[in-house]
């Protein structure tokens, strides 16, 4: 059984991507529920939660949101349920979420293959402060 909080949603990403991070920031300031958790993908907590619900770390290359006992999801359908369990202006990002998973999975797939061409690529995981660290697994 994992060690993780099965009351929150868990929020695995590129720790090392600066859109990446900057999103993971965006959940956090936006999190008014306290829902969310966060973990690198390549982590040994994030490989540990990627065996766990099956995923082959070595054939996904994005966020996923992993819900404890109810589901996971990948890709687009990860951006756009992060999205509505935030509300308010997040919550419009759902227009797109009546589009075929296949075209927004595309969209999605060419905004990560190109990502640290336009926003650049850390050297390591970013390390949190003191007044975010209990969100990081």
């Amino acid at each position: 059984m994992l060690d993780i909080p099965r009351n929150k949603k868990i929020v695995l990403f590129d720790g090392v991507c600066n859109l990446c991070d900057n999103a993971v920031n965006k959940v956090i300031k936006a999190d008014n529920t306290d829902q969310f958790r966060f973990v690198s993908l390549d982590s040994d907590k994030g490989k540990e939660i990627l065996n766990y619900i099956g995923i082959d770390r070595a054939k996904i290359d994005s966020i996923v949101l992993y819900e404890p006992g109810i589901a996971y999801y990948i890709k687009s359908k990860a951006a756009f349920q992060i999205a509505s369990k935030l509300g308010g202006f997040y919550s419009l990002v759902n227009i797109f979420s009546v589009l075929p998973t296949g075209i927004t999975d595309k969209m999605y797939d060419y905004i990560a293959k190109n990502r640290y061409k336009w926003y650049g690529k850390k050297e390591s995981c970013m390390i949190p402060s003191e007044d975010i660290k209990q969100k990081f697994l």
